[in-house]
């Protein structure tokens, strides 16, 4: 089979498509035939193994696991003993960091992993853009601890998981003012929100209005930066460390100083139901991955070029059978 394989470490150019042996399910085990994939955030750090400390999961010298690929979605083309859950044909998708592997015509994923039915209507593509930056964004939503009503305000929003959090919060029943390049409003818009902010023109950190979370989904601001913004009472949450990690020291402490503005650090849960959740929203059409553009599994290496240009918008896919 066709996948996508880096043995080191390094640039995008460490990736090539070669031929490799199909995998084989075992006992508990799907082979899926992999439709389409993605190339996400998550998949360029572990190429790249940044930041450096990574290295300790993924191999000192060289990568454990030399095919990515967090999301897919493909057919079930064969089971190994005991499964009870999926059968051959079903279309699935799901999502597998970790394990990885999806950069590839073929993978082997565990029946109990994070993996659900797709939905009739859903293509493959929106499928396999679904799991990522739902996942992240539902961390956060659910680690802040936003409720119906609440007025929050989503930097990054046409990020894979900006996204995927101005829909969540609108389902759920919140005021959403989402941050954004004013060439992309329309695109924020079609999302169910109706307050925009262009950074290009506005610092949203100096708004005359205050929240009860602010959702940096793109990592690009502060806590300290965003306080002046946020009700007495509070939460800011990132999708990142912060500059010099502060993010984790101020969670901590935040456990400590409740009823007072506080950070929290979102550790993201995906399991089964996590996907069948996002299966459900998929049907109802409460959420829609934005995909931003895509690419034949050939054209990864530049696929994963465009995503660390820090142009994209939503997710960008990989399709690996028409």
């Amino acid at each position: 089979m066709r996948a996508a394989v880096n043995t080191n470490y390094g640039p995008p150019e460490v990736v090539s498509v070669t031929e490799v042996p199909v995998p084989h399910p075992g006992a508990g085990e799907l082979l899926i035939r992999v439709d389409a994939t993605t190339v996400n955030r998550t998949d360029c750090a572990y190429r790249a193994a940044r930041p450096f400390f990574m290295r300790a999961l993924t191999g000192l010298r060289r990568p454990k696991r030399t095919i990515l690929g967090t999301e897919f979605a493909g057919e079930v083309v064969a089971t190994g003993a005991d499964v009870d859950r999926f059968a051959v044909g079903e279309r699935v998708f799901g999502y597998c960091e970790g394990r990885f592997g999806a950069h590839a015509e073929y993978a082997v994923v565990q029946q109990t992993s994070s993996l659900a039915a797709v939905p009739a209507g859903v293509s493959q593509q929106e499928a396999a853009a679904s799991t990522e930056g739902f996942h992240y964004a539902r961390s956060a939503i659910r680690r802040a601890g936003i409720r119906a009503g609440d007025d929050v305000l989503v930097n990054g929003a046409t990020g894979g998981i900006g996204s995927a959090a101005v829909q969540q919060l609108a389902a759920l029943g919140c005021s959403v003012t989402a941050v954004c390049a004013g060439e992309h409003a329309e695109t924020v818009r079609s999302l169910g929100v109706v307050h925009i902010v262009d950074y290009t023109r506005e610092d949203f950190t100096a708004l005359p209005h205050q929240f009860d979370a602010v959702i940096d989904a793109v990592g690009k601001s502060t806590f300290g930066r965003c306080r002046r913004i946020l009700r007495p009472d509070g939460v800011y949450v990132s999708s990142e460390l912060g500059p010099g990690w502060q993010n984790l020291p101020l969670s901590l402490l935040g456990t400590v100083r409740r009823g007072r503005q506080r950070v929290v650090f979102p550790f993201p849960e995906h399991n089964q139901s996590v996907v069948e959740e996002i299966r459900d929203h998929l049907a109802a059409r409460t959420y829609r991955p934005l995909i931003d553009r895509a690419y034949p599994l050939e054209d990864i290496v530049a696929a994963h070029r465009y995503v660390e240009s820090g142009q994209k918008i939503g997710n960008v896919v990989i399709t690996v059978r028409d």
